[in-house]
């Protein structure tokens, strides 16, 4: 595969994963999570707590306190086996009201799949 061609397919994957661990923050998918965090997954929350693999599945599985969760100006920059998506969140509060975020996910190829190793949350 040229090296274009894989940069694009990598890419292409990165964006479905990030699609899909934004639906599955909104869904409490924890199996989603089970099969897509490193063991070694670290996760930088809004209230500035640092929250291990275990720890971060515990709280996806509490129903999420907002709804309407989408992505928004989505980079992903891609360095070789490591990849890092920038993006910025709208949700809606449990109060109705609207909310906005970013976040940072760090992922690495490992025996040929990506997998998340790191996440930081901020939420407005």
């Amino acid at each position: 595969m040229h090296a274009t061609a894989a940069h694009d397919a990598d890419v292409d994957v990165l964006r479905a994963l990030n699609r899909a661990y934004v639906r599955a923050v909104q869904e409490s998918d924890v199996e989603w999570f089970d099969k897509h965090l490193a063991d070694d997954f670290l996760n930088s929350n809004p209230d500035c707590s640092l929250v291990e693999r275990a720890g971060f599945l515990l709280q996806i599985a509490k129903p999420a306190a907002i709804s309407g969760l989408q992505e928004h100006d989505v980079h992903i920059r891609l360095f070789g086996d490591v990849a890092i998506i920038h993006a910025k969140t709208s949700y809606v509060k449990a109060d109705g009201r609207p909310g906005v975020g970013r976040y940072t996910d760090v992922w690495t190829r490992r025996q040929g799949r990506w997998l998340c190793v790191a996440a930081h949350v901020n939420r407005g």
